[in-house]
């Protein structure tokens, strides 16, 4: 069972607002063979802290808050689990994190079917309370739990349906692509009609057109000043 940290109850709404209780002295996640030291001193790491960090470590799966609670660093920890002759301590702390990191998941799923109070505020006073469901974490929960169900492959199309949307949007690239081809062609066609009517009358080709200018700036001056027909 967890326990509240809170004072006020309602301030309960994250995962480390909790703590779960410890492991009994029996649990056999305290049956690691600890770390003997050959010539123990005033700060070692005892046995016995180290059942007391490991059992604090599975109540609450973070490392910092159970070194804290034996009153030794992190550093003398990790320095500890990685000596020849500490492979128990070692293997009880991956024990204990996998524990607390279970009891942690728990308190979320429990968040996600019971959702959380949240205070309704009005004019800096508390009016009242709101039960609010994370439908995010809720999906994370049914996504991991029933991936058959709801994981992420249930959400990706067939192959047949990836080639039959390729072939649709390459079907409508192209047709887009021939659209803006065709209208290009019928933009520069008022500049081509002059330089062949150039041509069949002795001018040269470019009578008319303004060099500094590109072909499309010049098609539009064409298309400017064709004369206007009347409906």
């Amino acid at each position: 069972m967890a326990r509240n940290k809170r004072r006020t109850p309602r301030q309960a709404t994250s995962a480390v607002a909790f703590e779960h209780a410890p492991p009994p002295p029996g649990d056999p996640l305290l049956a690691f063979q600890p770390f003997i030291h050959a010539q123990p001193r005033r700060n070692s790491i005892t046995p016995d802290l180290q059942r007391q960090f490991i059992a604090h470590l599975a109540a609450t799966g973070i490392v910092s808050s159970a070194a804290r609670r034996i009153g030794r660093s992190m550093e003398a920890l990790y320095k500890l689990r990685h000596r020849p002759g500490a492979e128990g301590f070692a293997a009880a702390w991956d024990r204990a994190v996998d524990r607390g990191v279970q009891r942690l998941e728990d308190t979320a799923l429990a968040r996600a079917i019971e959702g959380e109070e949240r205070a309704i505020v009005r004019n800096g006073e508390i009016v009242g309370l709101q039960r609010h469901h994370n439908e995010a974490l809720t999906m994370f929960f049914l996504r991991h739990r029933l991936p058959a169900r709801y994981g992420p492959q249930q959400e990706k199309p067939s192959e047949a349906l990836y080639a039959e949307l390729e072939a649709r949007a390459l079907g409508v690239a192209r047709e887009l692509v021939q659209r803006e081809r065709d209208q290009q062609v019928a933009d520069l066609l008022p500049l081509l009609d002059h330089m062949v009517k150039n041509r069949v009358e002795g001018r040269a080709y470019i009578t008319g057109v303004d060099v500094t200018k590109t072909i499309a700036e010049n098609a539009k001056m064409m298309r400017n000043n064709l004369p206007k027909t009347t409906p």
